[in-house]
Protein backbone atom coordinates (compact mmCIF):
# COMPACT_ATOMS: atom_id res chain seq x y z
CA UNK A 1 0.00 0.00 0.00
CA UNK A 2 2.02 3.42 -1.21
CA UNK A 3 2.24 5.89 1.51
CA UNK A 4 0.52 9.52 1.47
CA UNK A 5 2.58 12.03 2.68
CA UNK A 6 0.83 15.38 4.22
CA UNK A 7 2.54 17.85 5.15
CA UNK A 8 1.33 20.82 7.85
CA UNK A 9 1.78 24.10 7.20
CA UNK A 10 1.20 27.70 8.66
CA UNK A 11 1.16 31.27 6.61
CA UNK A 12 -0.78 33.05 8.98
CA UNK A 13 0.15 36.26 10.10
CA UNK A 14 1.36 37.47 13.19
CA UNK A 15 2.17 34.31 14.61
CA UNK A 16 -0.94 33.28 15.19
CA UNK A 17 -0.16 29.66 15.54
CA UNK A 18 2.59 28.57 17.31
CA UNK A 19 5.28 25.86 16.26
CA UNK A 20 4.19 23.57 19.47
CA UNK A 21 0.21 24.29 18.03
CA UNK A 22 1.26 23.51 14.62
CA UNK A 23 3.03 20.42 16.20
CA UNK A 24 -0.13 19.38 18.63
CA UNK A 25 -2.28 19.66 15.78
CA UNK A 26 0.15 17.40 13.26
CA UNK A 27 -0.37 14.85 15.50
CA UNK A 28 -3.52 14.78 16.50
CA UNK A 29 -4.38 14.91 12.57
CA UNK A 30 -1.72 11.66 12.26
CA UNK A 31 -3.61 9.90 15.37
CA UNK A 32 -6.86 10.24 13.57
CA UNK A 33 -5.54 9.33 10.57
CA UNK A 34 -3.71 5.88 11.60
CA UNK A 35 -6.20 4.73 13.95
CA UNK A 36 -9.46 5.86 13.13
CA UNK A 37 -9.44 6.70 9.18
CA UNK A 38 -7.38 4.19 7.41
CA UNK A 39 -8.43 1.01 8.88
CA UNK A 40 -12.11 1.94 7.09
CA UNK A 41 -10.88 3.74 4.28
CA UNK A 42 -7.91 1.66 3.31
CA UNK A 43 -4.82 4.75 3.10
CA UNK A 44 -2.08 4.93 4.61
CA UNK A 45 -0.57 8.39 5.38
CA UNK A 46 1.70 10.26 7.39
CA UNK A 47 1.25 14.01 8.90
CA UNK A 48 3.99 16.19 9.87
CA UNK A 49 4.51 19.93 10.98
CA UNK A 50 6.95 22.07 8.87
CA UNK A 51 7.83 25.43 9.66
CA UNK A 52 7.31 27.06 6.46
CA UNK A 53 6.57 26.03 2.74
CA UNK A 54 10.19 26.05 1.54
CA UNK A 55 10.91 22.90 4.38
CA UNK A 56 8.45 20.81 2.86
CA UNK A 57 10.08 17.55 1.28
CA UNK A 58 9.21 17.07 -2.39
CA UNK A 59 6.47 14.22 -2.31
CA UNK A 60 3.83 15.68 0.62
CA UNK A 61 0.84 17.31 0.33
CA UNK A 62 0.29 20.43 1.86
CA UNK A 63 -2.22 21.25 4.55
CA UNK A 64 -1.37 25.33 4.20
CA UNK A 65 -2.99 27.50 7.28
CA UNK A 66 -3.82 31.45 5.92
CA UNK A 67 -5.83 33.93 7.64
CA UNK A 68 -9.01 33.55 5.38
CA UNK A 69 -9.68 31.51 2.04
CA UNK A 70 -10.96 34.38 -0.65
CA UNK A 71 -12.66 32.21 -2.99
CA UNK A 72 -14.06 29.92 -0.62
CA UNK A 73 -12.29 26.89 -1.61
CA UNK A 74 -10.40 24.56 0.47
CA UNK A 75 -8.90 22.71 -2.09
CA UNK A 76 -6.92 23.31 -5.06
CA UNK A 77 -4.70 21.98 -7.47
CA UNK A 78 -1.11 23.39 -8.49
CA UNK A 79 0.45 23.58 -11.82
CA UNK A 80 0.93 19.88 -11.86
CA UNK A 81 -1.74 18.33 -11.28
CA UNK A 82 -0.77 18.15 -7.30
CA UNK A 83 -3.51 18.64 -4.62
CA UNK A 84 -2.80 21.09 -1.57
CA UNK A 85 -6.05 22.41 0.86
CA UNK A 86 -5.65 26.14 2.29
CA UNK A 87 -7.91 26.14 6.09
CA UNK A 88 -9.12 28.90 7.39
CA UNK A 89 -7.41 29.88 10.37
CA UNK A 90 -9.97 30.02 13.57
CA UNK A 91 -9.90 29.31 17.21
CA UNK A 92 -11.20 26.20 15.50
CA UNK A 93 -8.93 25.65 12.84
CA UNK A 94 -7.88 21.72 13.87
CA UNK A 95 -11.33 21.19 12.81
CA UNK A 96 -10.86 22.56 9.09
CA UNK A 97 -7.73 20.52 9.00
CA UNK A 98 -9.19 17.08 10.15
CA UNK A 99 -11.92 17.76 7.10
CA UNK A 100 -10.01 18.88 4.60
CA UNK A 101 -7.27 16.02 5.49
CA UNK A 102 -9.49 13.61 5.14
CA UNK A 103 -11.14 14.39 2.06
CA UNK A 104 -7.57 14.71 0.24
CA UNK A 105 -6.85 10.91 1.55
CA UNK A 106 -9.87 9.32 -0.08
CA UNK A 107 -10.38 11.86 -3.41
CA UNK A 108 -6.77 13.43 -4.04
CA UNK A 109 -7.53 14.87 -7.35
CA UNK A 110 -11.35 15.43 -6.01
CA UNK A 111 -12.95 13.68 -8.79
CA UNK A 112 -14.12 10.56 -7.70
CA UNK A 113 -17.80 10.08 -8.12
CA UNK A 114 -19.96 7.00 -6.47
CA UNK A 115 -23.25 5.70 -8.24
CA UNK A 116 -26.19 5.91 -6.64
CA UNK A 117 -29.94 6.74 -6.15
CA UNK A 118 -30.47 10.52 -6.01
CA UNK A 119 -32.08 11.76 -2.68
CA UNK A 120 -34.37 13.59 -5.38
CA UNK A 121 -37.46 12.37 -5.45
CA UNK A 122 -37.71 13.44 -9.33
CA UNK A 123 -34.40 11.61 -10.04
CA UNK A 124 -33.10 8.39 -10.55
CA UNK A 125 -29.42 6.79 -10.53
CA UNK A 126 -26.96 9.78 -10.07
CA UNK A 127 -22.53 10.21 -9.43
CA UNK A 128 -22.34 11.32 -5.63
CA UNK A 129 -18.90 13.32 -5.31
CA UNK A 130 -16.86 11.56 -2.70
CA UNK A 131 -16.48 14.47 0.12
CA UNK A 132 -16.53 12.45 3.34
CA UNK A 133 -16.86 15.36 5.97
CA UNK A 134 -19.54 17.22 4.42
CA UNK A 135 -22.51 15.36 5.37
CA UNK A 136 -21.79 16.09 9.41
CA UNK A 137 -19.26 18.48 8.64
CA UNK A 138 -20.77 20.75 11.46
CA UNK A 139 -18.71 20.75 14.61
CA UNK A 140 -21.73 19.50 16.97
CA UNK A 141 -20.84 16.34 15.78
CA UNK A 142 -16.67 15.78 15.81
CA UNK A 143 -15.09 14.45 18.41
CA UNK A 144 -11.32 15.10 20.40
CA UNK A 145 -8.18 13.33 19.39
CA UNK A 146 -5.52 14.37 21.71
CA UNK A 147 -7.90 17.30 23.45
CA UNK A 148 -8.18 18.92 19.83
CA UNK A 149 -11.57 19.19 17.89
CA UNK A 150 -11.42 16.75 14.37
CA UNK A 151 -14.53 16.22 11.87
CA UNK A 152 -16.86 12.58 11.67
CA UNK A 153 -16.62 11.23 8.18
CA UNK A 154 -18.88 8.93 6.81
CA UNK A 155 -17.68 5.36 5.81
CA UNK A 156 -18.02 3.49 2.23
CA UNK A 157 -20.90 2.28 3.65
CA UNK A 158 -22.79 5.20 3.24
CA UNK A 159 -23.53 4.72 -0.38
CA UNK A 160 -25.21 1.52 0.28
CA UNK A 161 -28.66 1.15 -1.39
CA UNK A 162 -30.82 0.46 1.87
CA UNK A 163 -30.40 0.93 5.62
CA UNK A 164 -29.45 -2.39 7.09
CA UNK A 165 -29.27 -2.64 11.04
CA UNK A 166 -26.06 -2.35 12.76
CA UNK A 167 -24.11 -1.21 10.12
CA UNK A 168 -21.69 2.17 10.99
CA UNK A 169 -22.30 4.78 7.94
CA UNK A 170 -19.97 7.31 10.20
CA UNK A 171 -17.88 6.99 12.17
CA UNK A 172 -19.04 8.70 15.42
CA UNK A 173 -22.30 6.92 14.74
CA UNK A 174 -24.41 10.06 14.22
CA UNK A 175 -25.48 9.04 10.34
CA UNK A 176 -28.01 6.44 10.44
CA UNK A 177 -28.71 5.42 6.92
CA UNK A 178 -27.31 5.61 3.53
CA UNK A 179 -26.65 9.10 1.57
CA UNK A 180 -28.35 10.92 4.67
CA UNK A 181 -27.25 14.64 5.89
CA UNK A 182 -26.70 15.71 9.33
CA UNK A 183 -27.58 19.70 10.65
CA UNK A 184 -24.77 21.98 8.55
CA UNK A 185 -23.97 19.27 5.98
CA UNK A 186 -24.21 18.75 2.75
CA UNK A 187 -23.78 16.75 -0.16
CA UNK A 188 -23.65 16.71 -4.09
CA UNK A 189 -24.00 15.11 -7.20
CA UNK A 190 -24.50 15.04 -10.63
CA UNK A 191 -27.34 13.71 -12.53
CA UNK A 192 -26.26 11.95 -15.65
CA UNK A 193 -29.63 13.24 -17.59
CA UNK A 194 -30.05 16.83 -17.18
CA UNK A 195 -25.81 16.67 -16.76
CA UNK A 196 -26.40 19.31 -14.06
CA UNK A 197 -24.85 19.67 -10.63
CA UNK A 198 -27.72 19.31 -7.19
CA UNK A 199 -26.78 19.40 -3.71
CA UNK A 200 -28.91 18.44 -0.52
CA UNK A 201 -28.11 21.09 2.24
CA UNK A 202 -29.07 21.49 5.49
CA UNK A 203 -27.34 25.33 6.91
CA UNK A 204 -30.59 26.58 8.61
CA UNK A 205 -33.87 25.63 9.62
CA UNK A 206 -35.03 22.12 10.35
CA UNK A 207 -35.34 20.85 6.81
CA UNK A 208 -33.43 19.78 4.33
CA UNK A 209 -33.15 21.88 0.88
CA UNK A 210 -32.06 21.02 -2.84
CA UNK A 211 -30.31 23.05 -4.68
CA UNK A 212 -29.58 22.78 -8.26
CA UNK A 213 -25.84 24.03 -8.91
CA UNK A 214 -26.09 23.90 -12.72
CA UNK A 215 -23.56 22.75 -15.21
CA UNK A 216 -19.72 22.90 -14.05
CA UNK A 217 -17.57 23.95 -17.24
CA UNK A 218 -13.56 22.81 -16.04
CA UNK A 219 -12.06 23.21 -13.23
CA UNK A 220 -11.37 20.35 -10.02
CA UNK A 221 -15.31 19.17 -9.26
CA UNK A 222 -14.78 19.32 -5.49
CA UNK A 223 -12.79 23.15 -6.20
CA UNK A 224 -15.80 24.23 -8.24
CA UNK A 225 -18.22 22.42 -5.28
CA UNK A 226 -16.76 24.09 -2.13
CA UNK A 227 -16.16 27.42 -3.47
CA UNK A 228 -19.86 27.31 -4.63
CA UNK A 229 -20.41 26.24 -1.16
CA UNK A 230 -17.91 28.07 0.94
CA UNK A 231 -16.87 24.99 2.89
CA UNK A 232 -14.06 26.12 4.67
CA UNK A 233 -15.46 29.69 5.51
CA UNK A 234 -18.29 28.12 6.78
CA UNK A 235 -16.71 25.79 8.99
CA UNK A 236 -14.09 28.00 10.18
CA UNK A 237 -16.75 31.01 11.16
CA UNK A 238 -19.83 28.43 12.75
CA UNK A 239 -17.42 26.11 14.54
CA UNK A 240 -16.14 28.26 17.33
CA UNK A 241 -19.79 28.83 18.21
CA UNK A 242 -20.80 25.15 19.19
CA UNK A 243 -21.46 23.87 22.24
CA UNK A 244 -18.82 20.88 21.31
CA UNK A 245 -16.10 23.66 20.75
CA UNK A 246 -16.43 24.28 23.97
CA UNK A 247 -16.01 21.30 25.04
CA UNK A 248 -13.30 20.76 23.28
CA UNK A 249 -11.69 23.92 24.51
CA UNK A 250 -12.07 22.59 28.20
CA UNK A 251 -10.48 19.29 27.54
CA UNK A 252 -7.43 20.63 25.96
CA UNK A 253 -6.56 22.52 29.06
CA UNK A 254 -7.33 19.39 31.08
CA UNK A 255 -4.92 17.67 28.64
CA UNK A 256 -2.31 20.24 28.90
CA UNK A 257 -2.51 19.67 32.59
CA UNK A 258 -1.40 16.45 32.10
CA UNK A 259 1.24 16.50 29.93
CA UNK A 260 2.88 19.37 31.96
CA UNK A 261 2.55 17.13 34.62
CA UNK A 262 4.46 14.04 33.04
CA UNK A 263 6.98 16.10 31.24
CA UNK A 264 8.23 17.46 35.30
CA UNK A 265 8.07 13.92 36.28
CA UNK A 266 10.16 13.18 32.95
CA UNK A 267 12.41 16.42 34.18
CA UNK A 268 12.85 15.32 37.41
CA UNK A 269 13.43 11.44 36.54
CA UNK A 270 16.71 12.96 34.04
CA UNK A 271 18.02 14.79 36.55
CA UNK A 272 18.07 11.85 38.94
CA UNK A 273 20.13 10.09 36.54
CA UNK A 274 22.29 13.28 35.72
CA UNK A 275 23.63 13.53 39.23
CA UNK A 276 24.74 10.05 39.97
CA UNK A 277 24.96 6.49 38.77
CA UNK A 278 21.59 5.00 39.62
CA UNK A 279 22.22 1.39 37.86
CA UNK A 280 25.20 0.78 39.89
CA UNK A 281 23.61 -1.08 42.72
CA UNK A 282 21.47 -3.36 40.63
CA UNK A 283 24.05 -5.91 39.78
CA UNK A 284 25.57 -8.70 41.97
CA UNK A 285 29.34 -10.62 42.03
CA UNK A 286 30.34 -10.91 38.66
CA UNK A 287 33.71 -9.38 37.54
CA UNK A 288 35.34 -5.94 36.52
CA UNK A 289 36.46 -5.54 33.42
CA UNK A 290 40.24 -4.75 33.36
CA UNK A 291 41.22 -4.16 30.08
Amino acid sequence: MLITHLALVSLTENTQITPSQLNRVAAALQKQATRDFGPIWQVNATVDAFDALRDVPVGYWPLIVVDDVPDAAGFHLDDNGQPFSLIEFSDSWSLTASHEMLEMLVDPLGDRLVAGRSPHPDQGVVEFLVEVADPSEAAEFGYTVNGLLVSDFFTPRFYDPVKVDGVRYSFGGHITKPRDILPGGYISWRDPVSDEWWQQTWFSGNQKKFRRLGHLTGASIRAAVDAKTKTVSRIASAAPESERFADARELTARAKDSTRARAEAWLRQIDRLRSGDPLADVWEGGEEDND
